[in-house]
């Protein structure tokens, strides 16, 4: 989670290659700024989990997203009376407008002044892990809503903690921040709407909670696909797949999340780093500094100083 300061076109060998190819689904929002040849990329926080955020500057362009991977979160910190969205509402940003972009919401936009904006980048299943998360609900019930220029109080103040974070490159106050950013969007009624129709396949509620609960209570020892799908009472086939589903990440990837959430916990708490990997189910220290890094892109002792 370092501050990573670069051009904006700094694109991955990937993204360079499906750029060459014209087919640009499933690239992120990030990458269609990136291909503008006046849109600059200031300052960019990784935050874990697959989350990011950046600080833009733009000016005199027009921007198509197609089909974009991954919610994108965005507020305009300086001017916007310049920027319109061409296949929506016709009028203009301002200083403090918040726009959500969803996973795969194709949109247009036309700049005309400079301006300055920052994104939060979310990818679909870690938005939906803690939408499952927060409101104990299935994952498929959250729909994202395509909004542009929103009075938001309450999410712009978020997004201040995100940018100040940025500005001190720290990757502890990111992550602070990215948490107390997304309570926000959920405490907002008009951003993660929850959908009152039924969803099919997944895992019951009950299931669901049994699930959970047992992974809350087993973090410190070894759990495996076959005691989880004996707890649902399901195959490990269908329990996997039903999990997925339900909690927006895999098990596998639900249970790393969780041992590292138990892990940062500890490490703040002052508890010896070998303690801390054996009571958050690593293997050794060393499985807990290469789990914490791939997760956070910091080690835990780098991540104890900063707390």
């Amino acid at each position: 989670m370092a501050l990573e300061i670069r051009s904006a076109t700094a694109w991955s060998p990937a993204a360079r290659s499906v750029a060459r190819r014209g087919d640009t689904a499933s690239l992120p929002v990030s990458f269609f700024l990136g291909a503008s040849p006046h849109a600059r990329a200031v300052a960019r926080l990784d935050l874990g989990f697959g989350r990011s955020a950046a600080l833009w500057r733009n000016r005199d362009d027009r921007v198509n997203y197609d089909c974009p991977a991954g919610h994108t979160f965005s507020l305009y910190t300086r001017g916007g009376q310049g920027t319109r969205r061409l296949d929506g509402a016709p009028k203009a940003g301002w200083t403090g407008a918040v726009c959500v972009l969803p996973d795969g919401a194709s949109s247009q936009w036309e700049i005309t002044q400079p301006f300055e904006f920052a994104h939060v980048y979310v990818p679909d299943g870690e938005l939906r892990r803690a939408f499952a998360e927060t409101f104990d609900s299935d994952a498929r019930l959250m729909d994202l809503a395509d909004l542009t220029y929103v009075e938001a109080p309450t999410v712009a103040a978020a997004f201040a903690g995100i940018l100040a974070a940025i500005a001190a490159g720290d990757p502890l106050g990111g992550e602070v921040a990215m948490t107390d950013f997304l309570a926000a969007v959920f405490a907002d009624g008009r951003f993660a709407i929850p959908r009152r129709a039924a969803v099919s396949g997944g895992l019951a509620p009950l299931t669901r909670k049994r699930a959970l609960d047992f992974i809350e209570a087993h973090l410190d020892c070894t759990i495996r696909l076959r005691d989880l799908a004996a707890v649902a009472g399901l195959s490990e086939f269908h329990f996997q797949r039903g999990f997925s589903a339900s909690c927006g990440a895999s098990p596998h990837d639900w249970i790393l999340r969780r041992r590292i959430d138990r892990a940062k916990a500890l490490i703040a708490a002052g508890e010896p780093l070998a303690e801390v990997a054996a009571a958050s189910g690593f293997s050794s220290q060393s499985h807990l500094t290469r789990a914490f890094r791939a997760a956070l892109g910091v080690t835990p002792g780098k991540w104890r100083a900063r707390s």
